[in-house]
């Protein structure tokens, strides 16, 4: 009766049965919803590895019936799983236009497809997106929250990471035109943007040798391109590994009913995203 009140007071008019459908959909804390999570990864890659040896040419002409049968009864399960999610959460749009909202339906929607459009099959590996759900299952092992802190870090090293790609872009569009104005046609850089092709190439430590100097001065440029790009290499890892040391919050995947969002702080009692208080 206490949770019932709970859930009333938090604006939560959903029946009991739809939240505990919601506890083992979305909570990778519970036992059950641990249990859920790992067998629909199981489910996952069964049906993604049906779709990969259906590709093959000995193994559909022997066992195509077999592999279309695996392929309709995945497909009803994952529309079932689907449609429990929308009945679960509280916003089923927010749920639906969300990330996973819509991996999820790309995970089925190739079959129906290509009850009408032949050919669309091999878009089933698309579920293979679906795998992502690993980092919740194996949350107390670390995995989400050290995901989660990587993310964070990212997001705060945004505008340094910006400021470097506009430093990396302008350099390349000198020296890619100092390389154009120094070989010219004759070695095969016929204009600034060939140049700053192979700037980046260059830079970037790749080489793939289609453009290369000849002249003493495009020696020169390019060597000094190359010592450049081992130290260019090594910034935005700086950037994001000063931010790394910097985020220290303690993170979940407790998923929030009312915009599907997770990585919230473990004494949290309401979202951070949209504010919903949490059962």
């Amino acid at each position: 009766m206490s949770q019932m009140g709970d859930a009333n007071k938090n604006g939560d008019t959903r029946a009991p049965w739809r939240r505990r459908v919601y506890e083992v959909i979305f909570e990778a804390d519970t036992p059950a919803g641990k249990a859920f999570d790992e067998l629909l990864l199981v489910a996952i890659l069964l049906s993604v590895g049906a779709v990969v040896l259906e590709s093959v040419d000995a193994y559909r002409e022997s066992y195509g019936t077999l592999f279309n049968i695996i392929e309709w009864v995945f497909t009803g399960l994952f529309t079932i799983e689907y449609a429990l999610r929308l009945m679960a959460v509280r916003r089923k749009l927010r749920y639906a236009t969300s990330f996973f909202g819509i991996v999820d339906l790309l995970a089925i929607l190739p079959t129906y497809i290509d009850l009408f459009v032949p050919g669309a099959q091999p878009l089933m590996v698309i579920r293979g997106l679906r795998l992502i759900r690993v980092f919740r299952v194996f949350k107390l092992g670390r995995y989400v929250g050290e995901g989660d802190v990587l993310l964070t870090a990212l997001k705060a090293s945004r505008p340094k990471i910006v400021v470097f790609l506009v430093g990396v872009m302008t350099l390349v569009v000198v020296m890619g035109t100092l390389m154009t104005l120094v070989e010219g046609d004759e070695n095969g850089f016929t204009s600034i943007p060939d140049g700053i092709y192979w700037a980046i190439v260059t830079l970037t430590t790749v080489g793939y040798g289609d453009l290369a100097p000849h002249t003493p001065v495009g020696k020169a440029l390019a060597s000094c391109i190359m010592i450049m790009g081992y130290g260019i290499i090594a910034v935005p890892t700086g950037i994001v590994t000063s931010e790394l040391t910097r985020v220290r919050d303690m993170v979940t995947t407790r998923m929030c009913a009312g915009c599907s969002k997770e990585g919230h702080d473990l004494d949290a009692q309401f979202c951070k995203h949209c504010g919903d208080a949490f059962e």
